[in-house]
C-alpha cells in the first residue's frame, strides 16, 4: 500500500503521537465484518458499556464521543444552566485547550479558575471562589472540575481528591472528573476505579481512551444517572452520535476486557520515571513538578531545547508552567527514554 510512512521513531510532544495497542487494533478486526444496527444500537456497544459498568462496579450510564473536548463540553453542559459557573485548576484543560467548547455548549456557563501547586486545586481556593460572593450578580458556581492525572503529569493521592469531593459536595458543586489519562492515574495509584471516582462522590466521568492507545473515542460516564437526562441529544446535535457507532465502542472491549489498559498505562508511566530520574541526573537541567504518572516537565536552558528539536526531537513547551514537557505513550520503550536523555546529557555540556 503506497501510504505515508510514520516518524522516523517515536516521539515525547504527546501520547497522542502514538498508534493503536494490539488489542484495540484485534477487537477493530472483529468488528468490521458484516452488518450491525447503527446509532449505538449493536451488540459491541452494549458490550462496552457493561464492560465499563463492571469496570467502576456500578450501574451508569455510558456514551461513547469522538474526543476529549465534546466528551468534557457536553458532560459540563448538562450539569449546569448558562447562569452557572465552573470552578476548575488555572491549568486544567477545559480552561486552556478546548477553545472555549465548554462555554459554547452551555450557552455560556463561566469558568472560574482555581490555584493550586503543580496542577492540582487547592481546596481553599475552591472555598474562596464559592464564598467570593452570593449576590445575584455572580455567576453562581454548580461544578468543580478535576483533572486526573493532572496537566503537570502529577496525581490526586485518594485523600487530595476526597478532600477536593467533600469540598464540593458541602457547597452543593457536582463533580465531573476530567480523565483523559485516567489509566496511567489508576496505574499510579494501584487502586480501585470505583474507589476513585463514584464512591468519592464523582458524578460524571470523561474516560480517555485515544491517549491509552485507541485511534479514537472517549467515553462520557455518568455515576449520577440523573444527570444524563437526554444527554444523546447533546450528542446528537453536537455532532458526536456516530454511525456506525461499534467503531468506537469495539475499541474499549480490546481496552478493557483483557486489562490491557493496565500494562500498557504502566509501561508509559514506567517510561516517564526513568526520563524523570535521568533528567535529575544532569547539571543545569531539572524538573518542575514531580513525575508521578506518564509526563516529565523539565527546565532545561534554551540552547539545549534548540539543540533536541535540530536532532529531530519533538516536544512541547506551551503546556503547563513553562519549560518542556516530555509524554511517555503505551509503546515508548526504555531505549527511546535513553536516547533522549543521553542527547539532553550532551547538549548540556
Amino acid at each position: 500500500m503506497n501510504a505515508p510512512n510514520p516518524l522516523p521513531r517515536r516521539q515525547f510532544a504527546s501520547d497522542n503521537y502514538a498508534g493503536v495497542i494490539p488489542e484495540v487494533w484485534e477487537a477493530l478486526e472483529h468488528a468490521r465484518f458484516g452488518h450491525a444496527t447503527a446509532y449505538g444500537e449493536d451488540p459491541w456497544t452494549a458490550r462496552a458499556s457493561d464492560l465499563l459498568r463492571d469496570f467502576f462496579e456500578t450501574d451508569c450510564e455510558v456514551y461513547f464521543v469522538f474526543n476529549g473536548t465534546a466528551a468534557n463540553s457536553l458532560a459540563l453542559a448538562s450539569l449546569c444552566n448558562s447562569y452557572h459557573s465552573v470552578i476548575c485548576h488555572a491549568l486544567a484543560h477545559v480552561e486552556t485547550d478546548e477553545c472555549g467548547a465548554p462555554e459554547f455548549f452551555s450557552n455560556g456557563t463561566k469558568v472560574l479558575l482555581a490555584e493550586g501547586a503543580n496542577g492540582k486545586i487547592d481546596p481553599v481556593a475552591v472555598e474562596n471562589i464559592v464564598n467570593r460572593r452570593k449576590d445575584i450578580h455572580y455567576p453562581k458556581p454548580r461544578v468543580l472540575s478535576v483533572t486526573q492525572a493532572t496537566e503537570m503529569g502529577t496525581v490526586y493521592q485518594t485523600d487530595e481528591l476526597a478532600t477536593l469531593c467533600d469540598t464540593a459536595k458541602r457547597h452543593d458543586l457536582r463533580l465531573h472528573l476530567d480523565g483523559s489519562r485516567l489509566a496511567n492515574a489508576l496505574a499510579s495509584l494501584n487502586g480501585s476505579p470505583a474507589n476513585l471516582t463514584w464512591r468519592l462522590g464523582i458524578d460524571v466521568l470523561c474516560f480517555g481512551g485515544t491517549k491509552i492507545g485507541m485511534p479514537v473515542g472517549e467515553a462520557v460516564v455518568f455515576f449520577n444517572k440523573d444527570l444524563a437526562h437526554e444527554f444523546e441529544y447533546r450528542c446528537k446535535q453536537a455532532g458526536q452520535l456516530a454511525s456506525k457507532m461499534r467503531f468506537l465502542s469495539a475499541a474499549w472491549i480490546g481496552l478493557l476486557e483483557s486489562g490491557a489498559w493496565l500494562k500498557h498505562a504502566q509501561n508509559a508511566n514506567a517510561c516517564a520515571a526513568a526520563l524523570g530520574k535521568g533528567v535529575e541526573s544532569i547539571e543545569g537541567v531539572s524538573l518542575i513538578a514531580p513525575v508521578e504518572a506518564n509526563a516529565c516537565f523539565v527546565q532545561m536552558p534554551e540552547n539545549v531545547a534548540t539543540g533536541l528539536r535540530n536532532r529531530g526531537w519533538k516536544f512541547y513547551t506551551f503546556i503547563g508552567n513553562g519549560g518542556a514537557r516530555f509524554m511517555c505513550s503505551w509503546d515508548t520503550s526504555m531505549e527511546d527514554v535513553t536516547a533522549l536523555v543521553e542527547d539532553i546529557r550532551e547538549l548540556s555540556s
